[in-house]
């Protein structure tokens, strides 16, 4: 199942969380300025966080957004 077939299946949030945030981990590279990931880490420490785990739950609340859209 992908992302578009819940939003299809009108899913609700729960349901759809919970699929963002199960699944085999993959590793992923991408190149950012130095600035923007210190600063990112900086945020996810403060927060008690990893710095992968803060872009991870980004990537979540971002995705939630057009959700409500």
């Amino acid at each position: 199942m992908r992302y578009g077939d819940l939003l299809e299946a009108k899913a609700t949030e729960t349901e759809i969380d919970e699929f963002l945030a199960d699944g085999d981990m993959t590793a992923i590279a991408f190149r950012i300025p130095r600035n923007l990931k210190d600063s990112a880490v900086e945020v996810a420490r403060r927060k008690g966080m990893s710095f992968s785990a803060f872009v991870r739950m980004s990537m979540i609340d971002e995705l939630a957004k057009e959700r409500r859209s």
